[in-house]
């Protein structure tokens, strides 16, 4: 059993995000400091390396770091192993199609757009979160959902894409444009951006894309309490009656990609 020093040694060294960073990419392989400092940054990098060190987390030999076995199973005992995807394994993307332009329901200004890229991500796509500061990856439906501004894009492991409140085919073209861009630059690095933080969601937040009507349908008291039990998980969007209306789908979509932070 370890000792109280090496106890706080290592709770000292994870206690840090960029440390908790660096022990997730070096999960997936070794790397350079040089590398390693691409994904996170050279901000005290030589001083987070030697508190992973110190801690008995990774060794360094010839400027190439990698987990130790301790490292290793203290990951795996914690629960931070992730899925091992290699983006390098990944082919670029293009886009293939603008299959449709439908009118968004909520707002008849705006447009859904559904499109299609090529080839498939697969697996690939889930390590591609963290490029995308409002993106999400959703193991229910095994897709990406990114929000920009008042748009949501679904990227699926399948190919599909879907956008809501697009001003036009012009402007769908130019926002599939920069994600294709910004994955096949990740997927040219050959290496797996760094977990984010989990992002917080307030429930303000949620409360805002709900009807608004206090109906009380679900239970409770307001709207605004219903958004605090839908943050802690207590409660699924299929208790609001109202949000199940058509004209609520884009709320309700919104509101979907904003669970998936949690």
């Amino acid at each position: 059993m370890a000792g109280h020093a090496e106890v706080k040694l290592v709770s000292n060294a994870m206690a840090n995000t960029t440390r908790r960073k660096i022990m997730n990419l070096l999960l997936e392989r070794s790397l350079s400091k040089e590398d390693i400092g691409k994904a996170v940054g050279q901000s005290m990098l030589d001083y987070h390396l030697q508190i992973l060190q110190q801690a008995g987390l990774i060794k360094i030999e010839n400027d190439v770091a990698s987990l130790t076995d301790f490292g290793k199973n203290f990951l795996e005992s914690k629960g931070e192993k992730t899925e091992r995807i290699e983006i390098k394994d990944a082919r670029p993307v293009e886009v293939v199609e603008v299959k449709q332009l439908l009118p968004c329901i909520a707002d008849t200004t705006k447009f859904r757009i559904i499109a299609r890229m090529d080839p498939p991500l697969g697996g690939a796509l889930k390590a591609l979160e963290p490029l995308f500061p409002r993106g999400r990856y959703s193991d229910r439906i095994g897709a990406l959902i990114i929000q920009k501004g008042t748009v949501l894009i679904t990227l699926y492991s399948t190919g599909n894409v879907t956008m809501t409140m697009i001003r036009d085919e012009a402007h769908a073209k130019e926002l599939l444009e920069e994600l294709r861009k910004t994955i096949n630059d990740a997927i040219e690095k050959g290496v797996t951006p760094a977990p984010k933080e989990k992002v917080r969601v307030d429930p303000m937040e949620v409360y805002r894309y709900l009807p608004g009507t206090n109906c009380r349908e679900c239970g409770e008291q307001s709207c605004y309490s219903f958004a605090i039990r839908l943050v802690s998980g207590e409660v699924g969007l299929e208790s609001c009656k109202p949000l199940q209306d058509e004209k609520y789908a884009t709320r309700l979509e919104h509101l979907r990609s904003l669970l998936a932070y949690l």
